[in-house]
């Protein structure tokens, strides 16, 4: 890959304009319900895209995470106390909504013993109790690498467990100081197993962000460790810096890259790969598992 100075945004960067009827209507919903988005605290660039079709990633737990990665908007500090009416407020959205698959991830809540595990199992369980035929995707944190939280998150059967890598060991003081590269991987290899172990279809995902500094073999070493660790699917995405105190963006990607990314990790043994400069983890999620769940 030939580098590209991180100066202007490339044309390729520039975002759709928020807004529409849809759209204000997902956010009405959200905002009745005290549930916050995954879409807004991140400031996705595809959120328009998104609420447009009725689609949001429901982030559980607040909106403060017990971290401080350089590279994310959601800010950490102080957290609040688990509400436990929030997984049927959830279940209770997405059937308002109409979906047919629903996302949820999470801040991290490193001051919970089990990372927040019961939470998300409760949260499933109520989803699917109150929209039965509903797919459910999670994207979680590393739980410390408990396996014990990782079996509970587990056992409540969702159909897609994501876990994002989200950049090469190398970047992992720098980006995720408070993360470490090779729990993240046992994270995915443990949800493999699992579902190996109990005849589980669980697909079993990952995500990761590019233009942070990487190095051309790092990406390829990643994508075969992934691969390793039974991941299916994987999500590349340009990273784009939220404010001035954030990490920089060392270059930007050209859409030519991300095909020749994802091109590499079919190669290498990924079933799917979503590659693209504005791609996210929770993009085009019910479209994968409509690819690959029966």
């Amino acid at each position: 890959m030939t580098p590209r100075p991180a100066t202007r945004k490339p044309r390729w960067l520039v975002m759709p304009r928020q807004g529409g009827q849809q759209y204000n209507r997902v956010q009405r919903l959200l905002r009745t319900a005290s549930l916050h988005t995954v879409c807004e605290a991140a400031n996705c660039p595809n959120r328009g895209e998104c609420f447009a079709s009725g689609t949001a990633t429901f982030l559980l737990m607040g909106d403060t995470c017990t971290r401080h990665c350089t590279f994310c908007n959601i800010v950490g500090g102080r957290v609040a106390p688990l509400d436990p009416d929030e997984p049927m407020r959830v279940a209770e959205t997405v059937h308002h909504l109409g979906l047919r698959f629903a996302v949820v991830t999470s801040v991290t809540r490193d001051d919970l013993p089990d990372g927040g595990a019961a939470h998300f199992a409760a949260t499933i369980a109520a989803i699917r109790a109150e929209n039965p035929g509903c797919g459910v995707e999670v994207l979680i944190p590393d739980l410390r690498g408990d396996p014990q939280a990782l079996e509970t998150v587990l056992a409540a059967r969702p159909d897609v467990l994501n876990h994002n890598l989200e950049t090469v060991p190398r970047l992992y003081p720098t980006l995720r100081p408070q993360a470490d590269y090779r729990t993240s991987l046992s994270v995915l290899a443990r949800a493999r197993r699992w579902a190996a172990q109990h005849n589980s279809r669980l697909t079993v995902k990952t995500g990761i962000m590019v233009g942070v500094g990487e190095t051309d073999a790092e990406l390829t070493a990643l994508l075969r460790d992934a691969v390793d660790c039974g991941v299916q699917v994987m999500t590349i995405g340009q990273y784009l810096q939220p404010t001035a105190a954030h990490h920089p963006v060392e270059r930007y990607l050209a859409p030519a890259e991300f095909a020749e990314l994802a091109a590499r990790g079919r190669a290498l043994g990924l079933t799917w790969v979503e590659a693209a400069p504005l791609v996210r983890s929770s993009y085009h999620a019910r479209e994968q598992a409509a690819g690959l769940l029966p």
